[in-house]
């Protein structure tokens, strides 16, 4: 869809977006997905506990018509022993089931969004109760595509059971001729697997509407190119605020390089691309100091301190580019540059010495 601006929405989404539309509450999945899963949660566990089941329910009407638990069902604490009997029985045969089949939908929930806590979602909008929006969510594009996926998938369920159905016809003609156990037993294997095939359909469709809500949420993201640019700005700051910043930072930087400079005893060259002004002194230092340095146009402005203070220049390569690179303004020279710095040291206090006399 064009947006007002005249734009459209081409661009991925940002990862603040994204996190921005998580903590709304605002993320794909699918609530056909976790309710297939449950289903065929529900299928499973109930044929591995069914035999459970069916004693219990045999046991519980054997109980309470035989007056096991109450000679007078009319008494109040002939009623209390029911009730209990009956939370007991509940506690151990139903209870179970029920919390493995929330613990299913929980873990199919989590598996798509991920561990989420947010209230944003249920607290109250107006759009969210206006008659206008509503009717026009009704009447959209996208409710049209759900109404169609949804009519898809009754048709498609419907298809397979009764092509499942009719391949048993023979097997469901010939229970009549069979016992009553046995006609039970064959009813229940083939309504167990045809809900668990069903269930299985379900999920493979549910598995495909994901797949589509994945791509529809990340359809929805998208930004505009004025967007994106907004996002980057709000990170990062007005650019020409930034500029400004960086502007004052390198008058700042010029002003104590101009302080320092003066003060160094050698300014080490690349020659053009790097200076490096040391400084030493053995009272209060152990080892020789930078106290300055920079590339390209800093390095200029720090030789063009140096000559006009007299500080010597002296062109060594390998160890400008060393030094730059791993000693800070105001650290000491490291120790595996001692002797090449000392031998510079040397040749400029010799200098010295002859300019003085």
């Amino acid at each position: 869809m064009a947006e007002t601006t005249g734009q459209e929405r081409t661009e991925a989404p940002t990862p603040r977006r994204l996190r921005q539309a998580r903590e709304e509450g605002n993320v794909a999945r699918s609530t056909d997905l976790t309710a297939a899963l449950m289903l065929l949660a529900s299928i499973v566990l109930l044929y591995m506990l069914g035999t459970r089941l069916f004693e219990a329910m045999a046991a519980t009407l054997h109980r309470l018509l035989g007056s096991a638990d109450a000679v007078n069902p009319t008494r109040a604490n002939d009623l209390g022993s029911i009730n209990s009997y009956l939370l007991h029985l509940l506690g151990w045969t139903v209870l179970p089931v029920l919390i493995a089949i929330a613990g299913v939908g929980i873990l199919v929930t989590a598996s798509q969004t991920g561990l989420m806590l947010t209230g944003k979602p249920i607290v109250p909008k107006l759009n969210r109760i206006n008659p206008l929006s509503g009717a026009k969510r009704l009447v959209d594009a996208r409710a049209a595509i759900r109404l169609v996926m949804s009519l898809g998938k009754v048709v498609i369920i419907s298809a397979v059971a009764t092509v499942m159905i009719m391949a048993e016809i023979d097997a469901i003609a010939a229970l009549p001729t069979m016992t009553v156990g046995a006609a039970t037993a064959v009813t229940a294997n083939m309504t167990f697997m045809l809900a668990l095939k069903l269930a299985g359909l379900l999920v493979i469709l549910a598995l495909l509407d994901f797949a589509f809500q994945k791509y529809q949420h990340t359809k929805d993201m998208r930004m505009t190119k004025q967007e994106v640019r907004q996002e980057l700005k709000d990170m990062d700051g007005d650019p020409l605020m930034k500029q400004r910043r960086a502007r004052v930072a390198r008058q700042l930087a010029m002003q104590r390089m101009a302080q320092q400079v003066p003060n160094a005893d050698v300014v080490i060259t690349n020659p053009t691309h790097l200076s490096i002004a040391l400084r030493y002194d053995s009272d209060s230092m152990q080892a020789p100091k930078v106290i300055a340095k920079g590339a390209d146009l800093m390095a200029m402005r720090i030789r063009q301190i140096a000559t006009a203070n007299g500080i010597p220049l002296v062109e060594r390569k390998p160890l400008a580019r060393a030094l730059y690179s791993s000693v800070e303004v105001g650290d000491e020279v490291p120790e595996e540059h001692y002797a090449a710095v000392a031998e510079i040291l040397a040749y400029v206090y010799r200098l010295s010495g002859r300019m003085a006399g």
